[in-house]
């Protein structure tokens, strides 16, 4: 199969199906951006395999975000397929919701509860699941505004709701791997007003 066609010289692409709409389109703007997200997770699940101790600590860690990427490839698809097409895959249904919102129970479990909000960060692995979780949470708004004018289903608006926690709870999760502590954020305290003020 050719990498290049040159169909898209003009600016258009084509959907599943053979209809052709303006690259900027939102839906082709949607799926882009999950793109972007399983590139991210792409880079983080191969620092997992940088040494021997990673690999035997993040095992079960990489194998969930693994199947996350595959998720992502099956929204893509949906969302390349035009209202009323059958995509020919299996759709993201809400046993896949579930299975995260179980996953997201079980690392908190073994994580120090929250007091406090945290900085993106601590370990370069929680730095790009952070990442993550703020492309999740654009690729969510994008699906959202796509849902006004073309309705999706309730199982990819969850979905999509969901995966921006879940990245969150990877990355404590990661730095916790790691021993590595997240970085609280302090917020800084008003100045005080003039009636506060000593002499």
């Amino acid at each position: 199969m050719k990498i290049y066609t040159k169909q898209g010289d003009q600016g258009e692409t084509g959907l599943f199906g053979g209809s052709r709409v303006p690259k900027d389109h939102l839906r082709i703007r949607t799926y882009g951006t999950l793109d972007e997200l399983n590139s991210i997770l792409g880079m983080t699940v191969a620092r997992m395999d940088e040494d021997e101790v990673r690999r035997e600590r993040f095992v079960d860690l990489k194998a969930r975000l693994l199947r996350v990427q595959g998720e992502l490839f099956q929204l893509g698809a949906e969302l390349a397929t035009p209202r009323g097409k059958n995509p020919g895959i299996e759709l993201v249904s809400m046993d896949r919701v579930d299975e995260l919102e179980q996953e997201i129970d079980s690392m908190e479990k073994k994580l120090s509860p929250l007091k406090t909000f945290i900085l993106p960060g601590g370990s370069r692995l929680a730095a790009e699941l952070h990442l993550a979780r703020t492309v999740s949470r654009r690729a969510e708004r994008e699906v959202v505004v796509l849902h006004r004018s073309e309705p999706q289903r309730e199982d990819v608006m969850m979905y999509m709701n969901r995966l921006s926690d879940y990245f969150f709870v990877c990355a404590r999760m990661a730095n916790h791997l790691l021993d590595q502590e997240d970085t609280p954020w302090h917020a800084p305290k008003a100045p005080k007003g003039p009636s506060e003020r000593t002499e």
